[in-house]
């Protein structure tokens, strides 16, 4: 495990093999979700609307849980908001089996399931330190990226038998069911587990906005984590929620003489998994990176392959090519996403460390119901190719002016 080191806590080991096979089924849904969605409005615009919903919370949630996880147990806030998001996908589950479910339906539960995320992230990304430790903490955000993008590679190929062989009778509630009964096992492990690391809850509660505005300040005056936002909000707005019309292409651009609505899903399905192909091997790379001292190349990499990903999606008509192109962005916006939260965990002191990374999710993902709706509608007004080739060509270009302006982003090293 000297490779590993994260894996010598029982706590961390427990927790991965709960969160695995509970992420099998969180990716499930988001395969099927979309999908749905398409099938019951045939409107592109729909996709991002959901996908509007599910970041929404974000916006509004993120800053204020960063203080409010320094103040409470991190443990029991990812038990509690777990328990949310398993009652929302049983939900969704009972209104598409019984063939009751409309678009509304999507949209609230989405909101639903994207406030329980825009808590439950930051206290469970606070909890890898209670875990592991700071020695171990890189290995274990490395492992937990890996085991998340394995699940992105496994869900959308278990989702497939469900909405192609039970496509007559509602495959995609069956789908949400599974993914209901993923979450008991991941709760399972955490009512299990006492952090070893854990920091002791804030005595002096204080003025919670105060508590709040000093993070703000702590972070405008660290000039690394300003660039590093910059990268994080670029790839949030207009690259990342292009992955919401992955349906669109599936089933309009990538259209193939006598397809079928199982060929649809089937193609859908394969996007979504070399994606998560791409993703995995990103995840890997991140794991195994604690030698590669120049963290900030790597970081400026992925946000540029990011870019080039997106371009090609948006101008090949070739499934092969398409495929080798959203493994691209797959494995360009983990590696860009993976390598900030690396860099942010191990430069923010304990005390920072909860509003830090409340903030960081509130630029990758608070900011993101925008780009949501921008893509959705420029999705809608034109074409799903539109905002893909928009939003590669911001991508690829936002790094390239950071790093002529600031060339020392290449050398950050932690």
């Amino acid at each position: 495990m000297s490779r590993f080191p994260a894996l010598q806590s029982r706590e961390f080991r427990i927790f991965l093999l709960g969160q695995l096979i509970s992420l099998v089924g969180t990716w499930m849904q988001t395969t099927v979700q979309p999908y749905l969605a398409y099938r019951i409005t045939n409107q592109p615009f729909y996709l991002g609307l959901i996908g509007f919903a599910s970041a929404l919370p974000t916006l509004f949630f993120t800053l204020p849980a960063g203080v409010w996880i320094e103040r409470a147990e991190r443990r029991k806030i990812v038990i509690a908001m777990q328990m949310v998001m398993m009652i929302q996908a049983f939900i969704l589950a009972a209104l598409t089996l019984t063939g009751r479910i409309e678009i509304w339906h999507l949209f609230v539960l989405a909101l639903v399931l994207g406030t329980a995320n825009a808590i439950e992230i930051p206290a469970r990304q606070a909890m890898m330190y209670e875990m592991v430790g700071k020695d171990a903490l890189a290995s274990a955000i490395g492992l937990q990226s890996t085991i998340f993008n394995l699940a992105r590679v496994a869900g959308p190929a278990l989702a497939a038998p469900f909405m192609v062989l039970l496509h007559d009778t509602n495959g995609e509630g069956w789908a949400f069911f599974a993914n209901g009964v993923s979450f008991l096992f991941v709760l399972a492990g955490l009512f299990s587990i006492r952090p070893r690391f854990a920091t002791p809850i804030k005595a002096e509660r204080g003025n919670m906005w105060h508590d709040l505005r000093e993070g703000q300040r702590y972070m405008l005056r660290n000039p690394l984590l300003v660039v590093l936002i910059i990268g994080i909000v670029t790839s949030s707005v207009v690259g990342y929620p292009n992955i919401q019309l992955i349906p669109a292409f599936a089933k309009d651009v990538l259209q193939q003489m006598g397809d079928t609505d199982a060929d649809v899903a089937a193609r859908n399905s394969a996007l979504l998994s070399l994606q998560g192909i791409g993703a995995l091997i990103a995840a890997i790379t991140i794991t195994l990176s604690g030698q590669f001292k120049r963290k900030g190349l790597l970081l400026s990499t992925g946000h540029l392959v990011m870019g080039i990903g997106l371009i090609g999606l948006a101008l090949s008509r070739a499934v092969p090519l398409s495929l080798l192109m959203i493994a691209l962005i797959g494995w360009g916006s983990v590696i860009g996403w993976g390598m900030t939260n690396t860099v942010v965990q191990l430069i923010t002191p304990n005390e920072y460390r909860g509003r830090v990374i409340s903030n960081m999710l509130w630029a990758s993902l608070g900011l993101a119901p925008f780009g949501n709706l921008l893509v959705g509608t420029l999705a809608q007004q034109f074409q799903p190719t539109t905002p893909a080739l928009l939003g590669g060509v911001i991508c690829l270009a936002v790094p390239i002016v950071v790093n002529l302006l600031t060339p020392r982003i290449r050398n950050i090293e932690a």
